[in-house]
């Protein structure tokens, strides 16, 4: 047990903005995306209201809730269904419990109470409290609680409950009714302030709701499993040690493992427990159950000192709520030996990364210059930072020869000049906010939030780029910058190709140029004749030719920097001293130097870089991505066409866009290309087909809806249709510009 409670790093929040709610203990917890809601619970009177923790920006805020907003309650079923929570049963007040079922939509903030038909047979659930509430599909599983035998709230006689009973929803909002399911087997015996939690394994896929523990006049720590399609309860057979008897302890399934925390535990007497059960203690023990082989591991154990404050403290009645690999815990009541008219409850709110991180998507290009590229990749959820690495084609002088430069974080982070990108990340499902997250990458030198805590020794170099938030439009177009490779010009004079292939990487190669996705600005593509306009551009290399497979031999990867966001200003990169570049090759998962120690390299024009990328979070540094390429510009060539602009008529769509900011020298002409279909690309969807719509001096063309029915929709990320434009001055083609237009269906029609 010790060697796995080395491997945790809990971090408590302890900066964070907004109205915190009270301490409290009794209340439910459940996620949408980033979003931690939290309902209900009781210190001092019951918690009506509805809070809402954002675990990306580390604020509390007071959602303003309408409709049928329900009472407070404690001890509450509480369960989320995509962007509705559903409320059952409860107690009101000391004595009076509830059997009332409401329905938050949480995309509007609306409640409402729902009736559901009654069983067909038998009586609907009666009011009570501590049972479990759990969610498959379309249906909700109620088992157990306490109920109160006496009519008159101030005389309570407690019952314990075993009944379950199944609640089938309707698709979005609303419930169908009741039901009391026949099941086979032994039932699990009446309890309440269990938890329940269904698992589905992955090889055999069949639903399984797993019942720990609860309270039935003493603790209890039987394992109870139904086999959901089936209706079979069961005692599974488990393997190492079970955690003590508990109630009012949490649950919560990430991966294959039910994590279990804290709860009411028998106040041991001589070692042994107490049958009469008449005294008990919270506890901060930790195990979690492997629900593949049933095997209990213990993580932090009820007598295990805590003299640092490192890790949670005991607690009973707290919430805990998954987001994504990220397990967060919040209030609870507090102490040892507490009596009832004594509630202490916990005020602080920690967090464990259970693995580490995955890999982030390939690093995209947004934009190329002679010795810098602006990049991006896609956000990895609850992660504290970013590693990117780089590797170059040409020799880099090792640390030792080359002369040593200061460390100005803003070298690394520096901003384009004269040119702010908006970027947004990838397409999420719906949440309560119709916003999309949108960085700017920023001049300021900021420092990563005190609640951050990376266990690196760079960790003062993460830096923090200020977010805004836009709506999300539906019909939208992006914008990319594409450098050319042929011998550095690009198209070829005024006969370039009315068909040009566009080589993509593979998993399997690093040498062709990376495939980039949708990641631009996106704006409204209106059904009328009215400009949209993209401001923001992305870059990365198109070969004309297929290039010549690369050697295969040790790559030398060289640190950018850790990032706090997912996109980067990359103009230099940091030299190694040479044995710790060796072992840094050889193990993905090597420390992370101190960068202040180390000089940096700038980047060279007409140069191939290959990028990869790792996220980090408390377990450590995560696996690195696919490997992307790109080149820096060579002198002389003019830039990429810019603010390209898409109309659309009735029988064509129209396309413009502004000359290139840095022509150098006379623009003799632009090229205009549209991807095809073709048979070339079922072969290799990764390589694009375009024919050439348009060559002259203007800086607009027509593009005819006979053009657009041959038109390729590409999948690389959202339906889009591509379009390419790009300037040539006397040294040649430049790089083009991309445009990906986003088709609201999948195919092309157009009227003509």
């Amino acid at each position: 047990m010790a060697a796995a409670a080395a491997g945790l790093s809990w971090r408590r929040v302890s900066s964070f903005t907004g109205p915190v709610p009270r301490s409290r203990h009794g209340h439910r917890a459940v996620a949408i995306r980033e979003l931690v809601i939290i309902f209900g619970g009781g210190n001092e009177g019951i918690a009506d209201e509805l809070h809402v923790y954002n675990t990306a920006t580390n604020q509390w805020f007071l959602p303003a809730v309408r409709g049928d907003i329900p009472p407070g309650c404690a001890a509450h079923g509480f369960v989320c269904d995509g962007t509705r929570i559903l409320v059952f049963g409860g107690m009101v007040e000391y004595g009076r419990y509830s059997n009332d079922l409401y329905e938050l939509q949480a995309s509007r903030w609306l409640w409402k109470k729902v009736k559901p038909q009654a069983p067909s047979t038998g009586s609907p659930p009666c009011p009570r409290l501590g049972h479990s509430f759990s969610l498959y599909g379309n249906k909700c599983y109620l088992f157990g609680g306490l109920a109160n035998e006496s009519e008159d709230s101030n005389n309570n006689v407690p019952r314990y409950l075993n009944d379950f009973y199944e609640l089938e929803l309707q698709h979005g909002s609303g419930v169908v009714g009741w039901s009391i399911p026949v099941t086979k087997g032994i039932m699990p015996s009446p309890r309440e302030s269990h938890t329940a939690i269904v698992y589905c394994r992955k090889d055999l896929g069949v639903p399984k709701m797993y019942i720990f523990g609860g309270m039935c006049g003493c603790r209890l720590n039987d394992l109870w499993e139904l086999d959901i399609e089936t209706m079979t309860w069961s005692r599974p057979e488990t393997k190492g040690t079970v955690p003590l008897p508990r109630s009012l302890h949490t649950a919560n399934v990430i991966g294959n493992k039910m994590y279990v925390f804290g709860g009411w535990v028998p106040q041991s007497a001589g070692g042994e427990i107490s049958t009469h059960d008449g005294e008990w203690k919270c506890t901060g023990s930790f195990a979690y159950l492997n629900l593949d082989t049933t095997e209990w591991i213990g993580l932090i154990s009820d007598c295990q000192e805590d003299k640092s404050n490192l890790l949670p403290g005991p607690r009973a009645g707290h919430c805990a709520v998954a987001v994504g690999t990220r397990l967060y815990i919040w209030s609870g009541r507090d102490g040892y030996r507490k009596a009832w008219n004594n509630q202490v409850c916990c005020k602080d709110l920690w967090y464990l990364d259970t693995e580490k991180p995955p890999a982030p998507s390939q690093v995209q290009l947004i934009r190329a210059t002679t010795n810098s590229f602006q990049v991006k990749w896609d956000e990895v959820p609850t992660v504290e930072g970013y590693l990117l690495q780089l590797h170059a084609d040409s020799p880099v002088p090792s640390a030792a020869g080359t002369p040593g430069t200061g460390v100005p974080e803003t070298s690394v982070l520096s901003s384009q000049g004269g040119s702010s990108l908006h970027q947004s990340p990838q397409s999420l499902p719906s949440v309560p906010c119709p916003e999309m997250k949108v960085d700017h990458p920023s001049q300021a030198n900021n420092v990563i939030p005190d609640n951050v805590q990376l266990s690196l020794s760079s960790n003062s170099l993460l830096k923090i780029e200020g977010k805004e938030k836009v709506a999300a439009p539906e019909n939208k177009i992006t914008q990319e910058t594409m450098k050319n490779h042929a011998d550095a010009t690009g198209f070829k004079e005024s006969n370039a190709p009315s068909l040009l292939p566009v080589c993509t990487s593979s998993p399997q190669t690093s040498a062709n140029v990376g495939e980039l996705h949708d990641l631009e600005k996106r704006t409204v593509i209106p059904d009328a004749s009215v400009s949209s306009t993209v401001s923001s551009t992305q870059t990365m290399r198109t070969p004309q030719r297929q290039m010549a497979p690369v050697k295969s031999r040790e790559r030398q990867w060289y640190d950018v920097g850790i990032f706090k966001n997912s996109s980067a200003v990359v103009s230099q990169f940091y030299l190694l001293p040479e044995e710790t570049l060796n072992a840094s090759n050889k193990m993905e998962d090597a420390d992370v130097p101190d960068y202040r120690l180390l000089k940096k390299q700038d980047l060279f024009p007409g140069t191939v870089y290959r990028f990869r990328v790792a996220a980090i979070n408390g377990c450590g540094v995560g696996p690195f991505s696919k490997v992307s390429e790109f080149k820096t510009c060579i002198p002389g060539f003019p830039g990429a066409p810019s603010t390209v602009k898409i109309t659309k008529s009735v029988d064509c769509i129209h396309l413009s866009w502004e000359p290139p900011a840095s022509p150098s020298g006379n623009i003799l002409e632009y090229s205009a290309y549209l991807a095809i279909r073709s048979t070339q690309l079922q072969e290799n969807p990764n390589q694009l087909v375009f024919m050439r719509i348009y060559c002259g001096l203007k800086t607009s063309c027509v593009v005819t809806a006979a053009q657009l029915s041959n038109a390729h929709v590409d999948y690389t990320s959202r339906p889009a249709i591509v379009f390419r434009i790009s300037a040539k001055n006397e040294r040649g083609y430049g790089p083009a510009t991309q445009v990906r237009w986003l088709q609201g269906n999948v195919s092309v029609r157009c009227s003509g």
